[in-house]
């Protein structure tokens, strides 16, 4: 077995004469895990390090040394002798086009006037990344939490408040939202993704009116240029398993096809912490997504078929179903959705600036669920179109969009009493200029209108503007409004896993919002220093009012309500293989409550940390054989609910309050890459860190306070983990 080990992480040298090089972008920037082989010899392929260099012995038949990496032009040069090669490759796609590195791993979007942040497959690498909610553990930005304690859904937060006021599209089309905010992010396969725009503040009238304090659009893999083979294997102590395969043809110099796969389960009852109820859910997973795409001189499309099937289990370790075991409380869940998309642009290639494109997504989305004995069944068909038509104003510094949208969303739940129906139709117009002086001075300037047939008009004036000063210095601003319809009951989903009464005190009005926001960055040659400070305040805003143990209510707000959020962060690397990122960010999330006593009292929000800090550091060896990356977080206190005293206070003016304490997590992994195959062992919450009684009265869950929904820190202790990627370009 030693020399197996031995055999797998130590490389022998077979020649003795060796080819040195860089290989930069058209900007000169160094393309780390860039792949360089011998077209006669691809079992001798290097990677190339964090400053792009490259070492790889030089065979005697030696001649063809070939370079390929993801999202560029292959390339291939002719080696006659053993000088220093300096490489650079050409960008298949003109997406990322100004994008400057910071770091490597943490690319800003240097033209947008939109503070944008872009996570990459080599960020994405830096931990397991099983799905998209576990993509932010290295993000100081982004923060990811289980909302609750039983049924292993997970919520992110942006700028403070929680991922349902954040517009999350896949490739620019609205996804993740009304019932698939309960588990969407799960559904994302980290394997699958490209890369991830973090958009701050209000965004783009493009895209839709829900984007109210931020937008994240996720980039899956193309079929024209991902990898023709890549299969990801996950294990971890807990028994989740997880297998992923993604292929990908060329057809022709017009077509491509590609087909993303992924399985998952975990079916071991885990109780750590003995209160009797699972610490994570047994769950079984199937995703499916095969799409086409077609690419001329003038027409470019692409259509898509995706399938999802999940089945979750949960609740006291004796619970196996209602009928069996009638006694013991238990969360069971069972969703099937079915997505179709295509895209299509029409382009003009005299007149590259011009572009007609139309978007089209139809997704059916069930959901039946048992809390206990009571059942939540849940429907939502969603149609969507939007067409967009680009052009310039006399010359390229003034660009604009505009165009049409529309979106039915047509929803029937039923929870216990409750029956919540309605069919939302909304036409909408958009218009969007942009202004370019020499990439240094951009202003956008952006109103949509949407007319929503059960709220009336809906104007959304936005504005965005970006200023660098030298080199080195760059100001951003903006501004704007934001609605969105909320959806109660798939957005505290978590909260229905108690003896809860909820009550709707009255007809929930659109939730409305003027965020504004600004950032200020400066790059000092390895290190930039970046600060934000962004404001929200709600017109109105969904309550949803946990304050008294017996009662979950929802009702609009009346009075104050808003967030404030600042960043501060640094980023140094890589300097010697070295990368280091430390942020501190502070949130103030405040409410007015009390409607259902009639008062009128502001309060902080539940459950959110005022305080976190963020340090992460990662270390490449040579050629990035081998990597080591670590996080550790540092989470403030927060304030939650107090159960014993909470049920005798009839006012909120002196409702009692409890801070959970501060606590500290550590992730952290070490990776071995080959050519093809990159192995990775890692570890969360290494510190062990687990919410003392995350669930109210376990013991009794049929009675009057249970409550499995009070959870604000890890349920489980620490995760191991390791898995394999394997890849044929």
């Amino acid at each position: 077995m030693k020399y197996i080990i031995f055999f797998i992480f130590i490389s022998i040298p077979s020649f003795a004469q060796f080819i040195e090089g860089k290989v930069t972008d058209k900007s000169k920037q160094p393309l780390p895990g860039v792949l360089v082989f011998w077209s006669n010899n691809t079992n001798s392929a290097v990677f190339t390090d964090q400053e792009g260099l490259f070492k790889i012995d030089k065979p005697a038949d030696g001649k063809f040394l070939i370079f390929k990496f993801l999202g560029y032009f292959p390339d291939t040069l002719v080696v006659e002798n053993s000088n220093y090669l300096n490489v650079s490759l050409k960008e298949e796609s003109q997406q990322l086009e100004g994008v400057i590195v910071n770091g490597n791993a943490t690319l800003i979007d240097k033209l947008s006037p939109i503070h944008t942040e872009i996570i990459t497959t080599k960020t994405l690498a830096k931990a397991a990344c099983c799905n998209l909610s576990e993509s932010f553990e290295t993000n100081a930005s982004v923060s990811v939490s289980y909302a609750d304690a039983v049924t292993g859904s997970k919520q992110i937060q942006l700028l403070g408040l929680s991922g349902t006021y954040v517009q999350t599209n896949i490739e620019n089309i609205p996804n993740i939202r009304g019932l698939a905010s309960t588990f969407g992010f799960n559904y994302v396969p980290g394997t699958w993704i490209q890369s991830i725009d973090v958009g701050k503040g209000v965004g783009s009238v493009v895209n839709g009116y829900e984007n109210m304090i931020g937008a994240l659009n996720v980039e899956l893999k193309k079929p024209e240029a991902s990898e023709r083979v890549l299969l990801n294997m996950y294990f971890n102590n807990f028994g989740r398993s997880e297998a992923n395969l993604n292929l990908a043809k060329k057809l022709s110099k017009k077509w491509a096809v590609g087909l993303l796969s992924h399985g998952s389960f975990l079916k071991t009852k885990i109780d750590n912490n003995g209160d009797g109820f699972l610490d994570l859910p047994k769950y079984d997973q199937v995703n499916l997504l095969n799409r086409w795409k077609y690419t001329s001189d003038r027409l470019v499309a692409q259509f898509g078929l995706k399938y999802l099937k999940e089945n979750r289990v949960g609740g006291q370790v004796s619970f196996e179903s209602r009928e069996n075991t009638p006694n013991s409380y238990g969360f069971t869940n069972n969703t099937q959705r079915v997505e179709f998309f295509s895209k299509t642009a029409i382009l003009f290639p005299d007149k590259p600036y011009r572009g007609l494109g139309l978007i089209l997504n139809a997704s059916t989305h069930n959901s039946d669920s048992y809390f206990g004995f009571k059942p939540y069944f849940a429907n939502q068909n969603t149609l969507y179109g939007n067409l967009i038509y680009q052009d310039i104003i006399g010359n390229t510094n003034h660009t604009y969009k505009t165009g049409l949208s529309f979106l039915n969303d047509n929803y029937d739940e039923d929870y216990a009493a409750i029956a919540l129906k309605r069919n939302e139709i909304v036409p909408g117009a958009f218009f969007e200029y942009s202004f370019n002086h020499l990439d240094r001075t951009n202003l956008l300037v952006g109103l949509r209108n949407d007319f929503h047939n059960l709220y009336g008009n809906q104007f959304s004036p936005r504005i965005h503007f970006k200023q660098e000063f030298g080199q080195n210095q760059t100001l951003r601003l903006s501004a704007g409004r934001g609605f969105r319809v909320a959806n109660p009951l798939a957005e505290y989903y978590g909260n229905l896993v108690s003896s809860r009464s909820v009550r709707i005190l009255e007809p929930l009005n659109p939730e409305v919002t003027w965020t504004f926001g600004s950032s200020y960055m400066v790059n000092i040659k390895k290190l930039s220093i970046a600060g934000e400070f962004y404001y929200t305040h709600f017109e109105n805003q969904m309550i949803a009012d946990m304050e008294h143990a017996e009662y979950l209510y929802f009702y609009n707000t009346e009075g104050k309500s808003n967030a404030k959020s600042a960043l501060l962060e640094l980023n140094y690397g890589p300097v010697k293989n070295w990368e280091v990122k430390l942020a501190y960010r502070y949130v103030q999330i405040q409410q007015t409550m009390g409607k259902p006593y009639g008062e009128k009292v502001l309060l902080d929000k539940m459950f959110l940390p005022k305080e976190r800090v963020l340090l992460n550091v990662g270390y490449a060896f040579p050629y990035e054989k081998w990597k080591i990356d670590g996080t550790l977080q540092w989470n403030g206190k927060r304030r939650i609910a107090d159960m014993e005293a909470s049920a005798d206070h009839k006012s909120y003016f002196s409702m009692p309050t409890t801070f959970a304490p501060s606590f500290v997590n550590l992730n952290g992994q070490v990776s071995r890459n080959f050519p093809r195959f990159e192995y990775y062992l890692g570890g969360e919450n290494l510190t062990g860190f687990k919410q003392k009684d995350p669930i109210y009265k376990p013991q009794h869950p049929f009675s009057t306070h249970f409550d499995a929904g009070m959870a604000w820190g890890p349920v489980v202790g620490a995760t191991i983990y390791t898995g394999f990627r394997y890849k044929l370009i």
